[in-house]
């Protein structure tokens, strides 16, 4: 009788830490998403005021405007 409760007590032992593993893997998975999403969100960010600050220095000169269109292009691309 001992044997049985021991083997009950093990399988519950055992039940409780596969779960506890699943989800601590999910939450690791969750974690990781949503650093990737912040840094793209970052990489925006940087490429738009890299945009913006050549614009600023473009000043009236069109071709050098066009070349900035490079920066909100790879900003777009980051979507």
């Amino acid at each position: 009788m001992k044997v049985v409760k021991t083997l009950i007590v093990v399988c519950f032992v055992v039940m409780i830490v596969a779960c506890g593993h699943r989800e601590r893997q999910a939450n690791k998975a969750t974690r990781k998403a949503a650093d990737s999403q912040s840094a793209v969100s970052q990489e925006r960010l940087k490429l738009i005021e890299d945009y913006k600050k050549c614009v600023e220095q473009a000043g009236e000169d069109r071709n050098k405007v066009e070349a900035c269109d490079t920066y909100l292009k790879a900003a777009e691309a980051l979507k």
